[in-house]
């Protein structure tokens, strides 16, 4: 149960300290005291999400602890979570100004999952917001299968359907890509085969380029080769007849001195290397040929080649055998998408067929539970004030698979007699969803291992009788856990094990909340107060002893 709560530098609490025992413990406070000021701060330990805004002193982390006396259940939870257990066990958060939080077990720093896993365990708040939660679909399948052996079935078919949204959503996703492909399949096919045509893996792209700069000035390379060979071997001036009167003058000197015996033999090598030259520049000269078919060819490789560059904006070849390959790869991967769908559509059919079965089980649960879930809770309603009330609760199934199974459920209300049972949330006041509220609450809690549960103004809409009565049922909440109630009610405030006031004061000019507890006699005069309002008369003290009893 919830022993002890700490608040420090939240909103109007500068710091607050509180321990609350078993039973039923009873908080009041004037409207705007700060009693909502503490419940939000306590759906900080439940895991909900931090505002920096709600730190008064932002030179000041706030801090939120609420403290729990566990039973040795418990013990499993925490080894499994690799966390130290304590049966007085401290759960922490911290708002820092930055607005990060951190969350702790016992001084263990935790994830918010595993904060939210362990509190949810713990403790249930129930605001006065929430009492139309009881219109939901969602809501109403909880009441039910929480009271039915759907408690563990639940989550099981939860977890598959997850899995099995998951795995729609993945062959959707597959199936989508198998039509994007086949649209453009033709086009890719296309643009491989243009890409293989290019022979790109042969393809020279600078010996391309040389053969058509040559063929392209062929006459002017073919002039010039003619001229050049001419100044080479013409028969008076050409160079071959000079250097050969140069050799015949240097081999005759070389013979008088050694001394020109080098020159004499680098002169052999220029000769030699110049006659090699002659020879092959004769040879060019023979293979030069304006060929008109060989250049327009050679413009036709070019120019795809050149398109091929444009179309896919690249600049290389290189480039272009990545891009073949990418496609070749792509393509080939064609027949393993249709063999992946056809595998994924095969497991989907399985874990639907599986789900059918268990949603089977589901409502069958459900069906078993719900006689007994509308005799209890007439009873209940009955004792406060709907003696001619009725609650049915319908299933209907539907084709689709939900989060609940394969049905819908709708609980129908009838406050008086002679008219028809209608959905709850076209057939109820105010002060009767209270009571129904209440009533439900009552159920949960009987089939719940939760040790504590915070009930914020639940009595809302009624007085007098049922009031009083409203009170009589979460004193008989209280014997089985520890039942905080948020009420502006005197009949409820009277039914408390141990009373607390929440109270606004202006400390050194700044507003602060605080809750105290009340003694016996603090707690006749609180009592007192909300029968007879500001002035406490002796009427409203009497009024107030009867109710206390």
């Amino acid at each position: 149960m919830l022993t002890r709560i700490f608040i420090q530098n939240f909103a109007l609490i500068d710091r607050l300290e509180i321990n609350l025992q078993e039973g039923l413990q009873v908080i009041t406070g004037e409207t705007g005291a700060g009693k909502s000021i503490i419940l939000g701060a306590l759906r900080l330990i439940l895991g909900e999400r931090a505002d920096v805004k709600s730190i008064s002193n932002s030179d000041s982390k706030s801090v939120v602890e609420a403290e729990f006396k566990l039973n040795e259940n418990f013990k499993n939870y925490f080894e499994n979570q690799d966390l130290d257990y304590d049966s007085h066990t401290i759960i922490r958060r911290e708002i820092l100004s930055t607005g990060k939080s951190r969350a702790f077990i016992n001084d263990v720093p935790v994830t918010l999952d595993i904060l939210k896993q362990l509190s949810q365990r713990l403790i249930d708040i129930h605001s006065q917001f929430e009492t139309s939660h009881i219109f939901n679909e969602d809501y109403q399948f909880k009441i039910i299968d929480g009271l039915s052996e759907n408690k563990n079935l639940l989550p099981i078919y939860q977890n598959e359907f997850s899995e099995y949204l998951k795995l729609k959503r993945h062959l959707e996703k597959l199936k989508t890509q198998l039509s994007e492909r086949n649209k453009e399949a033709d086009y890719k096919d296309f643009l491989l085969n243009e890409l293989l045509e290019a022979d790109l893996d042969q393809f020279d792209f600078s010996e391309l380029q040389n053969q058509l700069n040559t063929q392209e000035n062929a006459e002017l390379i073919s002039d010039n080769l003619a001229q050049i060979i001419q100044v080479f071997a013409q028969e008076d001036a050409g160079i071959f007849t000079q250097l050969s009167e140069a050799r015949i003058k240097l081999n005759k000197i070389s013979t008088l001195s050694n001394q020109f015996s080098d020159s004499q033999n680098r002169l052999e090598e220029v000769w030699l290397e110049l006659k090699d030259l002659l020879l092959e520049l004769e040879d060019e000269a023979e293979n030069i040929e304006i060929n008109g078919e060989l250049l327009q060819e050679l413009n036709l490789k070019l120019n795809k080649i050149n398109s091929l560059f444009l179309k896919h904006n690249v600049n290389s070849v290189e480039e272009l055998i990545d891009i073949r390959n990418e496609i070749s790869e792509n393509q080939s991967q064609f027949l393993d998408l249709e063999n992946e769908i056809s595998k994924v559509a095969k497991t989907l059919e399985d874990s639907y067929k599986n789900l059918e079965k268990t949603a089977k089980s589901l409502s069958e649960n459900r069906n078993k539970i719900i006689p007994i879930f509308t005799k209890k809770i007439e009873k209940i309603i009955k004792q406060l004030g709907l003696e001619k009330a009725k609650i049915e609760v319908e299933l209907s199934p539907t084709e689709k698979l939900s989060p609940f199974g394969k049905e819908t459920i709708q609980i129908l209300f009838q406050a008086n007699s002679g008219f028809p049972l209608m959905p709850i949330q076209n057939a109820i006041s105010g002060g009767e969803r209270s009571r129904v509220m209440l009533s439900i609450k009552k159920i949960m809690a009987e089939n719940s291992d939760l040790p504590s549960l915070i009930l914020d103004e639940i009595d809302t809409g009624v007085s007098g009788k049922i009031a009083e009565e409203m009170g009589n049922v979460m004193q008989e909440m209280a014997k089985d856990l520890q039942l905080i109630v948020i009420t502006h009610l005197a009949q409820v405030a009277a039914k408390g094990n141990n009373n607390y006031k929440v109270v606004k004061e202006d400390i050194s000019g700044k507003t602060q909340s605080k809750i105290i507890p009340l003694n016996e006699e603090e707690k006749l005069q609180e009592i007192a107060q909300l029968l007879s309002g500001s002035k406490i008369t002796e009427a409203a003290v009497s009024q107030a002893k009867e109710l206390i009893g």
